[in-house]
């Protein structure tokens, strides 16, 4: 949005017929400089086009609403004791149905499933492999330590202002799970295994094989790096695309005209705007909490334009954080279908209990 930012008291003083914010990225975040700009525009109507109008938490639904109808949902304060805390936090179903009807008559929803029903089937498989010797003692060691940083933590300045420390835990233990080398420190340097990464190069060999052309997705470009050297290793061909690849639009080229049947992608930079109908195999090395974010990825490869059945693997450590992490993503799902169907029974809600599961120790052999 250059425009914005170079004709910003132009616009907010030209008057215009209708605004529309495609993705609606542009106001989710409603403390951004995008969010500012944009409520400053006169228009009669408004209008916001989003393939996820919920992807974290309701206050992305208010800022969305706060541009279309200011006021509508009260300010953001009030937003937040009115609907998000009875919510997302005491699982309040008869508020989260109220709030539904609300928004209901100014949501025109209409699923994938809806729009492209000639699509073909879509199975979704959850692959889990036990972690073993030191690679299980550094996942409990690291385990041990961040539980009880966390609740020292949480005692001095309460669980909301403790979210950094949370999530930089969660982040350890994933990397374990994911591969020891991600783990900076010099015990995890001196583990060998590596579990999910040997499950990984046991199924792309038979994959390959049988002819199935493939996504692989990370959060972690390191990680994609690791993945990178034993597929040279083994003489399989790839392509692989981050934010620090220059030849985009090449990387994508050599997928989708047959060159290599493995694109190596990180979730951030491939999640949207691609389209790799090549695909009929998507593999998710690494879960994360946020179903929206798994889904778009996914959907690189199933949409308009398929015509094989596409099979989507979610790799997960077994008993560990990983595991616990798929349940917060039917929990995420369900808030946003709570909200956008009232006909959905699913509620959402993080707090000490959740961390506490999250941080539970490997079950015992």
């Amino acid at each position: 949005y250059p425009l914005l930012w170079r004709d910003r008291e132009a616009l907010a003083t030209h008057a215009y017929h209708l605004i529309i914010l495609d993705e609606a990225q542009t106001v989710k975040n409603a403390a951004s400089q995008a969010a500012q700009v944009v409520r400053e525009l006169t228009a009669r109507h408004r209008l916001c086009i989003t393939g996820t109008p919920l992807e974290n938490h309701l206050g992305e639904l208010w800022s969305q609403f706060d541009f279309l109808l200011p006021g509508f949902l009260g300010t953001s304060a009030e937003f937040t004791a009115r609907w998000r805390t009875p919510i997302e936090k005491h699982g309040d179903g008869p508020r989260r149905d109220l709030l539904a009807k609300r928004v209901a008559p100014f949501i025109l929803r209409r699923t994938k499933e809806e729009v492209a029903k000639e699509l073909p089937p879509k199975t979704i498989m959850v692959r889990s492999v036990e972690i073993e010797g030191d690679q299980r003692d550094l996942y409990e060691a690291v385990r041990s330590t961040m539980d009880q940083r966390i609740r020292d933590e949480i005692a001095a300045r309460g669980i909301g202002r403790s979210q950094i420390v949370i999530l930089d835990a969660m982040l350890k233990l994933r990397q374990v799970c994911c591969d020891p080398r991600l783990v900076k420190n010099p015990a995890a340097a001196k583990v060998r295994e590596r579990a999910k990464l040997d499950l990984l190069m046991d199924m792309l060999p038979e994959l390959v094989e049988e002819g199935r052309k493939v996504l692989v997705f990370s959060q972690f470009t390191e990680m994609l790096s690791l993945i990178e050297k034993e597929l040279e290793e083994r003489g399989l061909r790839w392509t692989k695309l981050t934010g620090q690849t220059r030849k985009r639009e090449e990387a994508i080229a050599r997928f989708q005209d047959g060159e290599v049947p493995i694109f190596l992608i990180s979730l951030k930079a491939g999640g949207v705007g691609l389209n790799l109908t090549a695909a009929d195999t998507v593999i998710h090395y690494d879960p994360w909490w946020n179903p929206a974010a798994e889904n778009q990825a996914t959907d690189r490869a199933h949409r308009i334009g398929q015509t094989k059945n596409v099979f989507v693997y979610k790799l997960i450590v077994a008993g560990s954080i990983e595991e616990r992490i798929l349940a917060l993503q039917d929990r995420k799902a369900g808030l946003a279908a709570g909200v956008l169907s009232e006909d959905a029974d699913a509620i959402t809600k993080f707090g000490a209990e959740d961390i506490d599961h999250l941080l539970a120790p490997l079950p015992e052999d």
